[in-house]
Formats: C-alpha cells, sequence, structure tokens
C-alpha cells in the first residue's frame, strides 16, 4: 500500500482578505513531490483558505492512489485538532470544508494528522503565497508561476495574518452587517432577455455564437428596465460584451439615465464545439465528453471550451476587482447564466455541482451583498415578477 503525506497551507491578506491556499503530495517513502496545487479564493479567512489547502492537497493525493494511506501535516492547530475529532467544530463556515475533507478518503482510518511548526511547512506555504500574488495580477496559479519575488522577499506571507484559533474573524451572522463595516457593495444580477436561441434551450456561449434579442427579449429588456427605474437603487451599470448583454443593458442605461461599462470578465462560459447546439444534440454527438463535463467541473467542452473551473477563476477575479472598484455601491451587472450562477454559488460557499441544480430565466434578477469583512450574502435569486 502506498503512502503519502500531504502538507497544506493557507493565508488570507487581511483576515478576511485576498486569499489562497497551497498543497503538496510526497511520497512518504522516497521524499519525491507528486502533485503540487495552489489557488487563489478571492476574499475569504485564513481558516476557510487553509481547509480549502486540505481539501485540494487529499484530493490530490486521491487521484494518486484513492487506497493509499495519508498522513496530513499543516501548523494550522485549528484545523489539525478539529479534523482529528479532538476538537469541536463551532464556526458554520467550517463544517461543511471539515465535512468536504473527511468525504475525500471515506475510510477514517486512512487518513491521519500532525500538527508542524510553520517553518516546516514551507513548501506549501509557497505555493500559497504564489497563488495570492497571482490573484493579485488577475491570474490564477499555475506550476510555472515565478517565486522570484517570494525568494527576494517581496511577498507578504501567509504568518503575517495567520490566526489558528479565529479570535480575529469577524463573520457576519444572518442578512445585516455590523454597524461598523459599512454599507455592502450589492450586485445586482441580470440575466439577458430572450434569444431565439434561449427557448430552445441550446448553448450559447462566448465561443462563436453571439445573437442578438428576439422581439420577446427586447419586450423583456424593457420591462426589467422599467421595474428598476421604479426602484431607483442603481448606481452603475456593468455589462458583459456579448451582444445580447450590451442590448439589455442599453435599455436599462436608456431608462436609468446611465453610461455601460463593458467588462470583459462577465461574459458567458466558451462552450467549444457545442456552441449552438441542444444538451440532447451535445449528447449523442459527444458522448464521453458530456459526462465528463458532468462529472468534473475541470472538464472542458468539446474543442477547448471554457471549464466551469475556468469560469469560476474568473469570476472570483471580476467579483473581488469590482467589490474594491464599487464599495458600499449598488451596481447592476447585465451577464448570462453561468457567471450568475458562479456568484451566487461562491457566495454560498457551495460546490460546483450546484449549477446544474439552480434555475436561471431570461430577463431575471438576482442579488448578492458583499460586507467589507469579506462575507457575502444572497438577497434574491431569479426574480421574474417584474415580467409578469
Amino acid at each position: 500500500m502506498r503512502e503519502f503525506i500531504v502538507e497544506a497551507d493557507g493565508g488570507s491578506r487581511g483576515n478576511p482578505g485576498p486569499a489562497g491556499y497551497g498543497s503538496v503530495v510526497i511520497d512518504a517513502t522516497t521524499g519525491e513531490t507528486l502533485a503540487e496545487a495552489a489557488e487563489y479564493i478571492g476574499i475569504a479567512t485564513n481558516n476557510v483558505a487553509e481547509y480549502r489547502g486540505l481539501v485540494a492537497g487529499l484530493r490530490a493525493a486521491r487521484e494518486l492512489d484513492p487506497a493509499a494511506t495519508v498522513h496530513v501535516r499543516m501548523d494550522s492547530k485549528l484545523v489539525v485538532e478539529q479534523m482529528s475529532g479532538r476538537w469541536k467544530i463551532k464556526h458554520p463556515d467550517m463544517k461543511p470544508l471539515a465535512a468536504e475533507a473527511a468525504r475525500v478518503f471515506p475510510v477514517a482510518e486512512q487518513v491521519t494528522y500532525e500538527w508542524i511548526p510553520r517553518e516546516k511547512n514551507k513548501h506549501a506555504d509557497r505555493l500559497a503565497n504564489e497563488a495570492m500574488d497571482a490573484g493579485k495580477r488577475g491570474e490564477q496559479w499555475s506550476a510555472s508561476t515565478s517565486t522570484a519575488e517570494l525568494d527576494a522577499g517581496l511577498s507578504a506571507t501567509a504568518a503575517d495574518t495567520d490566526t489558528d484559533t479565529g479570535a480575529a474573524t469577524k463573520v457576519a451572522v444572518g442578512w445585516s452587517a455590523p454597524a461598523d463595516l459599512g454599507p455592502p457593495a450589492t450586485f445586482v444580477l441580470l440575466r439577458h432577455g430572450e434569444t431565439l436561441l434561449t427557448p430552445q434551450k441550446r448553448f450559447s456561449g462566448s465561443g462563436g455564437t453571439d445573437p442578438s434579442l428576439s422581439d420577446v427579449g427586447r419586450d423583456q429588456a424593457e420591462r426589467v428596465a422599467a421595474s428598476l427605474a421604479r426602484r431607483g437603487t442603481i448606481e452603475a451599470i456593468i455589462a458583459s460584451p456579448l451582444t445580447r448583454t450590451r442590448e439589455t443593458a442599453a435599455a436599462v442605461a436608456a431608462r436609468l439615465g446611465l453610461d455601460v461599462t463593458i467588462d470583459e470578465g462577465l461574459r458567458e462560459t466558451d462552450f467549444g464545439a457545442w456552441e449552438g447546439l441542444t444538451f440532447g444534440e451535445v449528447r449523442e454527438r459527444y458522448p464521453d465528453d458530456m459526462n465528463a463535463w458532468l462529472a468534473d467541473p475541470k472538464a472542458e467542452p468539446t474543442g477547448g471550451g471554457e471549464s466551469f473551473a475556468a469560469t469560476a477563476r474568473r469570476m472570483a477575479v471580476t467579483r473581488d476587482k469590482l467589490i474594491a472598484a464599487h464599495a458600499g455601491r449598488t451596481v447592476l451587472l447585465v451577464t448570462h447564466v453561468t457567471p450568475i450562477k458562479t456568484l451566487v454559488r461562491l457566495a454560498l460557499g457551495a460546490p460546483a455541482k450546484s449549477l446544474f441544480r439552480m434555475e436561471l430565466s431570461a430577463a431575471s434578477l438576482s442579488a448578492v451583498a458583499y460586507y467589507a469583512d469579506g462575507n457575502a450574502s444572497v438577497r434574491l435569486f431569479n426574480d421574474t415578477s417584474h415580467l409578469r
């Protein structure tokens, strides 16, 4: 039976703040590095980032050998004690992450945990910092990410803000933030109106098909514009670059007397060779690719399309950029099905498979509020009352 060592770490520059994790899988016999994982995860706390690093490391180990025994080494006393069963998990953000980690290797005896001092966890710590540096540049970490800045000591380390006890973590409970945080950045999420492809439920992403609104879609855009004008809360409008979103945004902007800013980050997923096809047609022509796509968020549509994991990374970077630019304001984002579902999923901390369990109608409104402490609350989802 193979034996692996998983070293994992995570950090947040602000706690909560821009966060990332790093994980490494090591052959326990040879000391050889078998796999590395790192990711910028947007605004989060240290403890969330550490748990995300643990989950990523365990998953990487399981991909190598699901029957292996795994010894986890982390410098987070909180995670080690909670996953060992010696400390009770009280924080609501930690419970689903701990449960997710436990599910990776269903046989509990396969995984053991050990606390190590930070200086013995440098590999995972370096990866976490590389991920946060990449996020600062608007990128995602890759194995080719340069470590020159880290080696020169120019990057902040996760140790600067680490609090294993969670004592410094502020959490917004319920639907409102503590008074000292100020008003949240609120994103009102508008899916574009119908195109001719919408009622046929054909894949329509950013990979070639760029249809205009249909007559029904233009009427929907006018109706949602009138509704938003009555509410009178929108302070800025930002739209995806695709035709259907720009046309929808233009109808709202005309009513509200606002300009429309285009942001490439709000574009729909690229569905590759599936563009213009129905789900059934894709299932018939590309059954293996479809099955893989349904099972794994990292799987790409046929022909080099964009995976849901890649879309999530793009949306996290776009979200954080817009939150920073519009703190305390209410902003209308005119975008598409996958970006809206992804923003909602990330706000809820839900797994990627939840994307398949959300219904999002044309010209529907959703809303997410983002607080200064990094917490978010979903305030509205798939509202179509303005279309009746």
